[in-house]
C-alpha cells in the first residue's frame, strides 16, 4: 500500500479523482471496453481490470481516440501505432525527468529548503508541473513542425518518404564495461549525462539529429557527409579533451536509411555501428561512401581490410582534420 504522501503526490500530478474502472472509461468516451485497454496498453500501462484507475481526463482522452475513428480523421491502426509512439516517449520522459528531480530534492534538502523528500516532492509537483506541462506541449509541437518540415523536403515521391539517403554516426565511449564496474552509480551516472549533454549539443547546433543514446554511445543522423563529419572531429576534440570522460570513437556511413518509430534502420546504421567498435580511441572511421563526398575536405588514410561483423572484409578509412599549410 502507498503511504499518503505518495497518494498525496499522485493526486497533485493527475489533478482528479481516479473514480471509474476501464468498462465505464470505454463506455463514457466512446470506446468498446476492449479498444479501450488496447488504448490503455499502448500507453504503457498494465491491465487495470475492474479497478477504479480512471478520471475524467481519462475519459477526454477515450473520447479523442473515438471521435477520429469515428470520423475517419485516422483509422484505427494509425491511431493505435501513434499512441504506442505516444506512451513509448512519455515513459522513457517521465523517467528521465523523475531521475533529474531527485538531484533537486536532494539539493532543496541539503540547503534547507525543505524538511522531507515527501514536502520537497509535494512542493516542486504542485509549483513546477503546470509549466512544464505548457513547456512540454510547446515543444512537441516544434519538433512536429521541424518533421513535417523534413517530410516536405523530400518531396512528392512516396519511396523518397520510406527512405532517404543519410550519413549516420555513432559515438561510443571506450572502456565503458571497465568505467561501470569501478564507478559509483552517482559518478558514472554523472559520466553518461556529460557526454550525452557534450554529443548532443555538438549535434544539434550543427543541424544534425540524435536519434537515441545507448547509455555509453550515441546514434544521430545528418543529410550531408561533410557536416556529419565535421560534428564527429568536433565530437572527438571535445569529449578526449575532458579529463573526466573517456576516449571516445567513432563510425560514419553513409547510405539509405528508413526512418520508423522514431528510428532509423538500415545497412549505414549498422556500419556506422560497426565502424566506432574498431576504431581507435579518438579516432573517427568512416565507409568509402562517406570518403567519396569529403572530397579534399579532410585528411583521409584507406586501413589495410579487417572483418567487420556482417559486412564481411573492408578497408575503414580514417579521417582526420586537414592541417593548414605553414611556410617555412
Amino acid at each position: 500500500m502507498s503511504r499518503p504522501d505518495e497518494e498525496q503526490l499522485v493526486d497533485i500530478i493527475l489533478a482528479e479523482q481516479l473514480q471509474y474502472t476501464n468498462a465505464e472509461t470505454a463506455e463514457r468516451g466512446g470506446l468498446t471496453p476492449e479498444q479501450a485497454a488496447r488504448l490503455w496498453r499502448n500507453l504503457g500501462f498494465p491491465d487495470p481490470g475492474d479497478e477504479t484507475a480512471f478520471g475524467d481526463a481519462d475519459v477526454t482522452a477515450v473520447a479523442i481516440v473515438a471521435n477520429a475513428m469515428e470520423h475517419e480523421i485516422l483509422d484505427e491502426d494509425t491511431v493505435f501505432r501513434l499512441t504506442r509512439a505516444l506512451g513509448q516517449t512519455m515513459s522513457r520522459l517521465a523517467d528521465w525527468q523523475a531521475t533529474i528531480l531527485v538531484d533537486q530534492l536532494e539539493s532543496d534538502i541539503v540547503r534547507g529548503k525543505s524538511d522531507s523528500r515527501a514536502d520537497a516532492a509535494l512542493e516542486l509537483a504542485q509549483t513546477s508541473v503546470p509549466g512544464f506541462e505548457r513547456l512540454m506541449v510547446h515543444v512537441w509541437r516544434r519538433h512536429l513542425a521541424a518533421a513535417a518540415a523534413r517530410l516536405t523536403a523530400l518531396g512528392e515521391n512516396d519511396q523518397a518518404l520510406l527512405s532517404t539517403d543519410m550519413t549516420v554516426g555513432f559515438a561510443d565511449m571506450t572502456r565503458f564495461t571497465a568505467l561501470s564496474n569501478r564507478l559509483d552509480d552517482a559518478s558514472l551516472a554523472s559520466v553518461v549525462e556529460e557526454f550525452e549533454t557534450r554529443c548532443g549539443d555538438l549535434i544539434t547546433a550543427a543541424g544534425a539529429r540524435v536519434i537515441k543514446t545507448l547509455g555509453d554511445a550515441m546514434l544521430f543522423v545528418h543529410p550531408d557527409p561533410v557536416l556529419a563529419t565535421k560534428i564527429s572531429v568536433d565530437i572527438i576534440n571535445t569529449i578526449g579533451a575532458r579529463p573526466k570522460l573517456p576516449d571516445v570513437r567513432v563510425g560514419l556511413a553513409t547510405g539509405s536509411v528508413i526512418s520508423r518509430l522514431g528510428d532509423v534502420f538500415g545497412p549505414p546504421v549498422n556500419l556506422a555501428a560497426r565502424l566506432s567498435q574498431v576504431a581507435r580511441a579518438n579516432r573517427l572511421l568512416v565507409d568509402q561512401a562517406t570518403a567519396d563526398a569529403l572530397g579534399d575536405t579532410f585528411e583521409k588514410r584507406v586501413l589495410p581490410p579487417r572483418h567487420i561483423k556482417g559486412f564481411g572484409h573492408l578497408s575503414p578509412i580514417t579521417v582526420s582534420e586537414r592541417l593548414p599549410f605553414r611556410s617555412r
